[in-house]
């Protein structure tokens, strides 16, 4: 079949379009004859082995032990492990080809691949594959935020900053659909683009700082990162809740051993005292994000939204755009 292929860690082009052994489902597996993939900020971080301490967490130490990068896909189902049963050949799906840790190369970015059965969901049928394959990581994490411990609730002030981004688009529909009153957060390009799914109101980044406004949030996901915690503080209200998201502009302000988990662990430690953080984003996923998600978008109030397609073997060109940050929305890889 064909894929993208990376054997060591570096830049995008370390990726190339080949031919290789088209995998066979194990017992818990699907076979996904894949339709459409896409790119997210870990796919970047497994392609460059950034922060070193992925590469000790599954990666590979010294080059990737999995060779095909990718980890979100859609597509229909070629075969069947002996032990699966929600799912049979010809059917739809998309979800996660991995499990748990997204810091690892996944196998999506290719005609074919063997994902866990708990992994997949049927793909919603208002979507095209290119649709749904832009749902999975990207939406799940915008659940962990604006869902889970019952941050969100109607008539709530939220605030996303960063909001025009992969993550950003989820959770400014899923905070909508919650009830809450939504102010989006990015560069100006962006702007017109988070009115049209429903934000309430926008502020362009280079403009104002929302830290120094009068206006106060219930919520603020902060998935740029670009404020330290004392200046977002001061925008929540006395009960307000504060989660950062962990973005570190593709490597621009982390550390290159361990990343932002630095500055998670100064959040964390002081947590405990400080009712409003929530820093960590790694909670266990209950097993339901992706139905949600499902469910939202069946009922129109959740559409992905996609800056641009590529083609598989355009997917280095698609990193070096995610890159600069300007993607509005998701990249989506068409197989």
């Amino acid at each position: 079949m064909k894929a993208i292929v990376q054997d060591r860690y570096g830049s995008a082009d370390v990726l190339e379009l080949g031919q290789i052994e088209r995998p066979t489902a194990g017992d818990d597996e699907v076979l996904v004859r894949v339709r459409a993939a896409s790119v997210h900020a870990d796919v970047w971080h497994a392609m460059r082995g950034v922060p070193y301490v992925l590469r000790f967490m599954g990666s590979g130490v010294r080059r990737p032990k999995h060779r095909v990068p990718g980890t979100d896909l859609a597509g229909v189902v070629e075969a069947v492990g002996t032990n699966v049963t929600r799912f049979r050949p010809g059917e739809e799906v998309f979800g996660q080809s991995l499990r748990a840790n997204l810091w690892r190369n996944g196998g999506a970015f290719a005609e074919y691949a063997a994902v866990p059965e708990a992994m997949l969901e049927l793909k919603p049928a208002t979507l095209t594959f290119d649709q749904a394959a832009a749902v999975p990581t990207s939406g799940s994490l915008a659940v962990q935020h604006v869902r889970d411990e019952g941050r969100t609730q109607s008539g709530q002030r939220v605030l996303i900053n960063g909001a025009g981004g992969a993550v950003g688009t989820f959770a400014v529909q899923l905070a909508k659909a919650y009830g809450a009153h939504v102010t989006g957060v990015d560069a100006p390009e962006k702007l017109d683009m988070l009115r049209s799914i429903g934000a309430d109101e926008v502020l362009d980044y280079t403009k104002e700082d929302f830290t120094q406004r009068d206006e106060r949030y219930d919520f603020i996901l902060d998935i740029a990162g670009n404020n330290p915690w004392p200046e977002a503080r001061r925008a929540l209200t006395p009960d307000g809740t504060y989660v950062l998201s962990g973005f570190d502009q593709y490597g621009a302000s982390g550390h290159r051993w361990f990343g932002s988990l630095g500055r998670f662990a100064k959040l964390i430690v002081i947590s405990p005292f400080v009712s409003a953080l929530h820093p960590f984003r790694g909670a266990k996923d209950p097993g339901d994000r992706l139905v949600l998600l499902k469910d939202l978008i069946e009922a129109g109030k959740i559409t992905p939204v996609i800056d641009r397609t590529f083609s598989l073997s355009e997917v280095p060109e698609a990193i070096r755009y995610l890159e600069t940050g300007k993607a509005r929305g998701k990249l989506v890889i068409i197989v």
